[in-house]
């Protein structure tokens, strides 16, 4: 079974930054993408950016220009640097892992952005 985890959640000031890791419990060879999402109670889980193996990368409109993702392809890692952060970027942001067409999610970590 594939485990997703994500870490480097927290509370952080409007404009401050944060940066989340999220590791898998399988080989790079067998994963097509990592991606980050995020979901604020009540509301649907929303797309934030993803990473494709060739480091290709995708943002939704709402985060271009503040956050960045990257991959350690080799670690199966993959971070979301968050800078300039917002209010309205308080959620619990979740980490999914593709590997041969099939979705994997881990549990996720909180980011408040509260002053």
């Amino acid at each position: 079974q594939v485990q997703v985890v994500e870490s480097g959640g927290g509370l952080v000031q409007p404009g401050g930054s944060l940066r989340l890791s999220c590791v898998a419990s399988i080989s790079y060879l067998d994963t097509d993408a990592m991606a980050w999402y995020r979901q604020v109670p009540g509301n649907q889980r929303e797309f934030v950016a993803s990473i494709t193996e060739e480091r290709n990368a995708n943002y939704a409109d709402s985060v271009k220009g503040r956050f960045t993702i990257s991959r350690h392809v080799t670690r199966n890692t993959a971070y979301l640097q968050m800078n300039s952060l917002k209010p309205e970027d308080t959620a619990v942001y979740y980490c999914k892992v593709v590997s041969y067409g099939m979705d994997h999610w881990g549990k996720g970590t909180l980011v408040t952005v509260s002053s």
